[in-house]
């Protein structure tokens, strides 16, 4: 096998990117403090073709060297939205149509692997800080929580590889 050149990867240009038809899911940062995990929800939102990402409380905005360092020009073609309150972001998107799914451990969560999703509707994910989680009051205001199943010792994954997961699974079911 030859690993291909970057000029064999027939990737979009930025302006056929935010030509292109998108999968119908916002990313929602909920007070995510690392610049590097913003950044690398960012790359991974552009991989998929992701509507937007709205950043929320402490979570920083483009741009930054930080941010960059990881999103390697993603933040400038992923649409985002900042919100000072992660409410408002849950509102809007409500208001909007949207099903809003907190990511985090909860009573009566539904598996990562279970899910199904109806190809018919918009969905926005919410992702938490990276010690604390999704605030309890966005959980409560969420219309269903998801959960990725895990088996080892640890309880948690890094907020940028749950994002990368979730983003995936969503890609494979909403994609044409």
């Amino acid at each position: 096998m030859r690993k291909l050149k970057i000029t064999e990867l027939n990737r979009l240009t930025p302006e056929a990117f935010k030509a292109s038809r998108k999968i119908p899911l916002v990313v929602v940062l909920d007070h995510v403090r690392s610049l590097n995990n913003v950044g690398s929800v960012f790359r991974t939102s552009d991989a998929f073709r992701v509507e937007g990402i709205y950043l929320c409380g402490i979570t920083a905005c483009p741009p930054h060297a930080e941010i960059h360092k990881t999103a390697l020009g993603a933040e400038d073609t992923v649409d985002w939205k900042y919100f000072e309150d992660t409410m408002e972001a849950v509102n809007s998107l409500k208001e909007q149509g949207y099903t809003v799914c907190a990511v985090e451990q909860a009573e009566g969560s539904v598996m990562l692997d279970k899910l199904q999703l109806d190809r018919q509707k918009k969905y926005a994910v919410i992702m938490g800080n990276e010690v604390k989680g999704v605030q309890q009051r966005v959980v409560d205001n969420c219309d269903m929580c998801i959960e990725i199943p895990q088996y080892g010792t640890k309880h948690s994954l890094n907020v940028s590889v749950t994002t990368g997961i979730v983003i995936w699974n969503f890609f494979k079911q909403l994609s044409d």
